[in-house]
């Protein structure tokens, strides 16, 4: 069982972050309330996904999205099974977030087979901010490719890489 008031509890949290949204940001902080470092963890591929941006990419956006955030916050690519992972980093916990009902029948499903695989790792589920509960990556990608606004969805950077990415493309 997940102990709180063990010495030191980390936190991994994982994703394709294709790209990084303010979304993901808020679930940072928000478990940097809960774990004393966070290990935001970059899959190098996703069977549903095919990502616009490269794993190198994704790591070096991430990184300056959470470099404010001090140390308890590191950013690693990973590839094969996240619960392998979270054990490689001597994890308590990984983090998902879970923005509607529909992500929760998902990440339950996932939850449930993580823990069959490795029990000793419990998931966490975190809600965003209510103001970035109907932000996804996809949904920012879908956006810009049809030339649309995505400035209030990501950081500045995030943006400016977004439209390269896409003017290579094209």
């Amino acid at each position: 069982m997940l102990s709180m008031k063990s010495k030191h509890t980390r936190g991994v949290y994982p994703g394709t972050f294709d790209p990084v949204t303010y979304g993901h940001i808020d679930l940072i902080e928000r478990a940097l309330t809960i774990f004393d470092e966070v290990v935001v963890a970059v899959a190098h591929q996703s069977p549903d996904k095919a990502p616009l941006f490269t794993v190198d990419e994704r790591v070096a956006l991430l990184r300056k999205a959470t470099r404010g955030m001090g140390k308890r916050v590191t950013v690693e690519d990973f590839d094969g099974l996240v619960v392998d992972y979270a054990r490689q980093k001597k994890a308590n916990a990984m983090i998902r977030g879970v923005r509607m009902i529909s992500d929760f029948e998902y990440e339950f499903q996932m939850a449930l087979t993580n823990r069959k695989i490795a029990n000793d790792i419990q998931t966490i589920f975190l809600m965003p901010h209510e103001s970035y509960v109907y932000i996804s990556s996809r949904l920012v990608k879908q956006l810009a490719v049809l030339g649309g606004d995505i400035s209030s969805f990501v950081p500045k950077f995030v943006l400016e890489a977004t439209r390269e990415k896409y003017k290579k493309i094209k």
